[in-house]
């Protein structure tokens, strides 16, 4: 009888899935750290192949735990971490490039220059 939930939080610096049961109480907790890559200063940067891994790793782990199966779970929950970027090849359905996190800085030149420009208020006010 399918009765927890399964939340998958996809983090900055770890992958961790959590175990509901009904009543809100947490059944069982997986965590994994995975590396991040700083190629350049104010870069920052994931594999997505190990983001993959590591989530699917953690949801089995966390599921096995108590005796728990998949049949087991009713609903699953997904969190990730803000404004992170992958870019996908729609034919193979590989990454392009690693993940380019929410905390790079490579563009912030062209922010300031945006700014400038005044159009920071347009690009707000495109975000309502």
């Amino acid at each position: 009888m399918s009765k927890y939930i399964l939340s998958l939080d996809q983090g900055t610096t770890s992958s961790r899935a959590i175990v509901f049961d009904k009543k809100g109480s947490i059944v069982s907790i997986a965590q994994k750290e995975f590396t991040q890559y700083f190629p350049k200063p104010g870069w920052v940067e994931h594999d997505p192949i190990e983001i993959w891994s590591s989530q699917a790793g953690v949801a089995a782990e966390a599921i096995a735990k108590n005796g728990l199966d998949v049949e087991h779970i009713a609903a699953i929950g997904i969190t990730n971490q803000r404004e992170t970027v992958v870019v996908w090849d729609k034919n193979t359905g590989k990454p392009v490039y690693n993940a380019i996190v929410w905390q790079d800085k490579r563009t912030s030149d062209y922010c300031d220059q945006l700014k400038n420009e005044g159009k920071a208020e347009l690009i707000k006010k495109k975000q309502d």
